[in-house]
């Protein structure tokens, strides 16, 4: 009985080998390498300039942008936050303010740049002040400044010194 199944299993055995498993040669078969790479396609860039604003538009979303960082500003002194964030804030301003001069004519230009003197003088107050001792005068200074422009650059008041 014992003589049988040894014969029985080698049988089987036997049988298994040569039938295969087709996933398992499958697994150990080498592929080549050149049938899957893949050629990338390459294309020429474009840049997308985006719909065209006319200057009034552009004037008013970089005056917003202004307003609302200058405000940022404000409660950052305010609220005594991160001499980083006082800066940040500053920054912020500076460029929006910066971006609205090539949109003025020369005479309001000369005035705007003025006001962005002054921010710069604010923001180096505050990188200089890092124990935070003048950020009431600070933030009155800023608040100062956010009337002074509003007053002077509001868009009735300077939409005739458009380019």
């Amino acid at each position: 009985m014992m003589k049988k199944c040894a014969i029985f299993f080698t049988l089987v055995i036997f049988l298994l080998n040569l039938t295969g498993c087709e996933s398992f040669a499958r697994k150990f078969t080498r592929k080549s390498k050149k049938g899957t790479q893949v050629t990338e396609m390459v294309l020429v860039p474009q840049e997308y300039s985006g719909p065209q604003m006319s200057k009034e538009e552009l004037y008013r979303q970089y005056y917003i942008y202004w307003k609302a960082w200058q405000d940022e500003l404000i409660n950052a002194f305010t609220y005594k936050s991160s001499v980083k964030k006082q800066v940040d804030c500053a920054n912020q301003a500076i460029k929006n303010l910066t971006n609205i001069l090539p949109l003025l004519n020369e005479d309001k230009q000369r005035k705007l740049s003025m006001y962005i003197d002054k921010i710069k003088g604010l923001r180096l107050q505050a990188q200089q002040d890092i124990y935070g001792r003048n950020t009431a005068n600070n933030a009155r200074d800023a608040e100062m400044l956010k009337n002074n422009i509003m007053r002077d650059f509001i868009y009735p008041k300077i939409k005739n010194y458009l380019r």
